[in-house]
């Protein structure tokens, strides 16, 4: 959501900045209704001084012994006048308070014009590709014969876009999430918290899911609980319609949750095995903070998800989004791209993006500055998600004959140095 103040006064700056973005965006539309409705508020509150000035005339003439019939028909004639521009205004209203919750937000100046992920701009890389005596093998082929990864009894108990992981797997990916939890909490210095896995519609508006969006959710039939589609949003909405002391900034949380998207509109991409499933489960990495530190802070949080892959000795890359790349809520975006061998490309594993004040509106989040109120602003990326990072272990650490090796520092989690063949 925009301050709507800074909106009008800088239009056509704005305009031009939201034009890098990809898809239609009404801004005439949206100036046009904003008119018609300033234009309603104005002819009311005229009318109503006009109808309060009224019943005081009445009043003294009538205390003077003066008819007043006709003008006590005036006054009723300006209240239906009024009842009908109210009426009128409460539409004028809707219709423009959903257009400009549908406005995304304005991408930061620093951010590079561009159309899609093509335009997008590599800052930094770490780490070589592994490099492999034998032809690698993507996850989907390796799972499957370690007897750690199962598609056929996954599909059999739910369908499809769903995993099942056996035995190792399932340790490493709870290896993975404790390591991820550990490091942000004892190093990086977030306050660990479990939050629903359920939320409510409000949650998801002040987050910038609806109404937009509602497409990519899973709603529980007959009920306004819907599924998160990642610990951001009940993260976030901890703080909603709340006022923080500015001592408190920044606030680091971070979280483990299952997440669940519905992937429409993206069937025919990552098809195969477990990068583009319908549940996963990620650590998410969320601050608040004042709007002069936000950029700072989110440098660090993208540095802290990028320390998860060093540790684990996975080569990746770094880049910041462009204009028509970004979702529509973030300022600024980092994606971490992390080495996969079996499909010999680099594949996102974090999103890690500056929201500055664009939810803290939605969700009513502020921080108190002496008498003076303001919007924090918001900052999350996952550090990191639970599956593409097992998919990245298994590909990077596989070996000739089959087994992985386990990374050295999540063997302490593990009890087992390699993952080696078993039965399904």
């Amino acid at each position: 959501m925009h301050d709507l103040t800074f909106f009008r006064s800088n239009f056509e700056r704005i305009a031009e900045r939201l034009a890098t973005r990809s898809g239609a965006i009404d801004l005439e539309g949206f100036r046009d209704l904003d008119v018609k409705r300033r234009a309603a508020i104005s002819q009311s509150e005229q009318l109503k001084a006009r109808k309060n000035q009224e019943s005081v005339e009445i009043g003294k003439l009538k205390r003077e012994g003066t008819d007043t019939t006709e003008r006590q028909k005036e006054v009723r004639a300006i209240a239906e006048q009024i009842a009908a521009l109210d009426e009128e205004l409460k539409t004028v209203e809707q219709q423009f308070q959903e257009l400009l919750a549908g406005i995304p937000n304005i991408p930061h100046e620093s951010v590079p014009v561009g159309h899609s992920a093509d335009d997008n701009v590599e800052v930094r890389r770490s780490g070589a590709p592994p490099q492999f005596d034998f032809e690698p093998k993507a996850h989907w082929d390796l799972g499957p014969e370690l007897g750690i990864l199962d598609f056929a009894r996954a599909v059999k108990i739910t369908g499809a876009r769903f995993a099942l992981y056996w035995g190792m797997g399932a340790r490493l990916e709870r290896a993975l999430v404790n390591f991820f939890l550990d490091v942000h909490t004892r190093e990086h210095g977030y306050t660990e918290v479990l939050p629903p896995f359920l939320v409510n519609s409000a949650s998801l508006y002040g987050t910038g899911q609806l109404p937009k969006f509602a497409g990519d959710l899973f709603k529980c039939e007959g009920t306004d609980f819907w599924l998160i589609p990642t610990a951001e949003v009940p993260v976030t909405n901890i703080y909603r319609d709340e006022t923080l002391e500015a001592e408190q900034l920044p606030i680091k949380l971070c979280a483990y949750t299952p997440c669940f998207r519905s992937e429409a509109g993206s069937y025919g991409r990552d098809v195969r095995g477990i990068i583009r499933q319908h549940q996963f489960q990620k650590v998410e990495l969320v601050k608040f903070t004042r709007p002069e530190q936000s950029y700072e802070e989110l440098e660090k949080l993208t540095a802290d998800a990028e320390d998860i892959l060093q540790r684990l000795g996975l080569p990746f890359r770094t880049v910041v989004l462009c204009t028509g790349d970004m979702g529509a809520s973030s300022a600024k975006t980092y994606d971490i791209e992390v080495w996969l061998p079996g499909q010999n490309g680099y594949k996102e594993i974090s999103s890690c993006s500056n929201f500055e004040g664009f939810q803290a509106r939605r969700a009513g989040i502020r921080y108190k500055t002496g008498k003076k109120a303001e919007f924090v602003h918001t900052i999350n990326g996952s550090g990191l998600a639970a599956g593409r990072t097992w998919v990245a272990i298994i590909e990077n650490y596989q070996q000739k004959d089959g087994s992985v090796v386990i990374p050295e520092v999540l063997r302490p989690y593990m009890g087992e140095e390699v993952i080696r063949p078993r039965s399904l």
